[in-house]
């Protein structure tokens, strides 16, 4: 969410980084990286080659007996062609919930044709019941979503909530990763480091800023916070940047590592509040990953890059109390793939991204998705893009 604002078939086809690294000037840290070892370069990095095009579904539109919107993340099983969207309702309009559909991309023309729901399902907790709304005790905000082919299941990701100066009374909610079934019932969860665990102090994520980027890697999960924890420093502003975490699991659950993540100065002069962070991630291999950088500023709107970044030789800061408290380590070295705001104008919330399937051309489809927050001033907008550099064998 951003700002704080069963079976059946529908067919609705709608129209930088701080410049120090490690305690070193970025230019030397780079001359230092290149000189590493040439055999050990990294492949080349992912680069869009076309753009799609942009669907929409209309706004709140019905579904199954529930009101449509809110997507904050989607996925797709490449066995089946099935996209899997999540929506962070919190009981506003229906329980936290995920939807199934297709989007039509011609695998030769590689032409965006057409967004369709094919179902609708109600997550539910271990005793079968659905997900509190939001403030009460133990609701969920689910914010990603991922299928995992291997076991035929779901990873889905839950904001969770905290009281803070501005919502007093609001219940601590504690973030999750949890598999749930096809069906939408609970799997398991897989057990998240204590430092992100949520409070009422000024400790651990902030409110809003938590689990938002979520996705499987070969091996492994990869999950970040959407902004910095209390204790690693403040959020970002036109003047500087900030830090959030990026914590790394093998298919089990064990915490591997936890790596920073710099996430960029506010584009923009807000004329008023902003919130900035990382809305989603997505694994291009077992190191490098796409982050979706989205900000949305008072007086300007909403404005989004993509960025590729790469976990190797980052310093692992799991067992760090806090990062603004100083001392030297590697955050994760990331590079500028495209500002989605030339894409589409206005730009919107966009919170989810998956990849698509392959073209005959040999490119990859990469589809970045909107939360419309079920306001009347934002859309539900899928944008679909060719890309290179993405990993094999997908399709």
């Amino acid at each position: 969410m951003w700002r704080g604002i069963a079976a059946g078939a529908a067919i609705l086809a709608v129209t930088a980084v701080p410049a120090v690294v490690d305690g070193r000037p970025a230019a030397d840290a780079a001359k230092a990286t290149a000189s590493a070892g040439r055999a050990d370069a990294p492949p080349p990095g992912l680069r869009i080659t076309r753009f799609l095009g942009e669907r929409r579904l209309p706004h709140k539109m019905k579904f199954e007996g529930t009101t449509f919107g809110g997507v904050s993340g989607i996925d797709r099983d490449p066995r089946t062609g099935t996209w899997f969207l999540i929506s962070d309702d919190r009981w506003r309009y229906d329980p936290a919930r995920f939807y199934t559909g297709r989007l039509d991309i011609d695998p030769s023309t590689g032409a965006f044709t057409g967004v369709r729901l094919t179902g609708v399902t109600t997550l539910t907790r271990r005793d079968g019941s659905p997900y509190p709304g939001y403030a009460k005790p133990e609701s969920a905000d689910p914010e990603a979503i991922r299928y995992d082919p291997r076991v035929r299941r779901l990873l889905w990701g839950n904001e969770g909530d905290r009281p803070d100066e501005t919502h007093e009374g609001i219940p601590v909610s504690d973030l999750s990763v949890r598999w749930a079934g096809r069906d939408g019932r609970y799997r398991g969860d897989v057990r998240l480091p204590a430092n992100l665990k949520q409070t009422g102090e000024h400790r651990g994520p902030r409110r809003n800023f938590g689990i938002e980027g979520l996705t499987l890697t070969p091996d492994g999960i990869a999950a970040m916070v959407e902004g910095p924890r209390y204790e690693d420093g403040d959020p970002p502003t036109a003047e500087h940047g900030a830090v959030t975490r990026l914590t790394l699991w093998s298919r089990r659950g064990e915490i591997r590592a936890q790596h920073a993540y710099r996430i960029g100065r506010l584009p923009e002069e807000p004329d008023g509040a902003s919130d900035s962070g990382v809305s989603e991630i997505l694994a291009i291999d077992r190191h490098r990953f796409l982050a979706l950088e989205r900000s949305w500023l008072e007086g300007v709107g909403y404005r989004v890059r993509l960025y590729e970044f790469d976990t190797r030789g980052a310093t692992d800061v799991l067992n760090r109390g806090g990062l603004a408290e100083g001392g030297r380590y590697r955050p994760v070295t990331k590079r500028l793939v495209a500002d989605l705001g030339r894409y589409a104008e206005p730009v919107q919330n966009l919170e989810a991204m998956s990849w698509g399937p392959r073209l005959r051309s040999g490119e990859c489809t990469l589809v970045v998705g909107s939360d419309d927050n079920f306001s009347d001033e934002e859309v539900t907008q899928f944008l679909a893009f060719a890309v290179n550099g993405c990993p094999s064998g997908r399709g």
